[in-house]
């Protein structure tokens, strides 16, 4: 019988960082409620087509190649449920996110509450390596033809009255908005660096 102890992964290091997009299989009640409103409610909505949320994960560290880092997250129950969810590695910001390319992505982060400690721990004790998760929702907003999506979308991320915003609460949250062809890897450890508030700010702008 082999000895018991942590599953050891590949230790040589592929990447520094990789985003994990986690979203349901089956519609999300969540992101259909929420494009109900904006679309009901908001003049910055009536023209929104669709909307989809993601829970999107970011580790930092030693990480193992792709396929390693891809069993790892399947064998936790702290990223995902296989059963209910479908998941998407991206170890390059070269790699496209699981988004369509006219699609605006609205990331929300918990001010100060993004990192997961019991996944750190779990990574550690399964590869020996010392690694830090984030958490974030990614939303992805797509809008009819000829509307100012970019516009659009900065205006819906912040929740600033009752007639206007939807994704963000500022006073507890920050965000930042990208087009889906130019989302940054890291994204999420970017945001509690600097307070983002009802401002946000334009990822790939100058």
């Amino acid at each position: 019988m082999s000895p018991r102890g942590p599953k050891r992964a590949p230790a040589r290091a592929d990447a520094s960082c990789v985003q994990v997009w986690i979203e349901l299989k089956a519609d999300d009640p969540e992101a259909v409620s929420a494009l109900a409103v904006a679309r009901s409610r908001l003049s910055e909505g009536r023209r929104l087509a669709g909307l989809r949320r993601a829970r999107v994960f970011e580790l930092s560290g030693a990480l193992p190649a792709r396929e390693a880092i891809e069993d790892l997250l399947h064998r936790s129950t702290w990223f995902y449920n296989p059963h209910k969810e479908r998941c998407a590695v991206r170890v390059s910001a070269r790699e496209a996110v699981p988004a369509e390319a006219v699609e605006q992505v609205v990331l929300v982060v918990e001010r100060g509450g993004e990192r997961r400690a019991a996944a750190e721990r779990w990574w550690l004790h399964e590869t020996g390596q010392l690694v830090e998760v984030r958490e974030a929702v990614a939303w992805r907003l797509k809008f009819e033809m000829g509307e100012d999506a970019p516009a659009r979308a900065a205006e819906l991320a912040v929740l600033s009255g009752r007639r206007h915003g939807l994704l963000c609460n500022p006073n507890a949250q920050d965000h930042a908005v990208a087009a889906a062809g130019r989302v940054p890897l890291p994204w999420i450890a970017r945001e509690p660096q600097g307070h983002v508030g009802t401002a946000g700010r334009r990822e790939g702008s100058s």
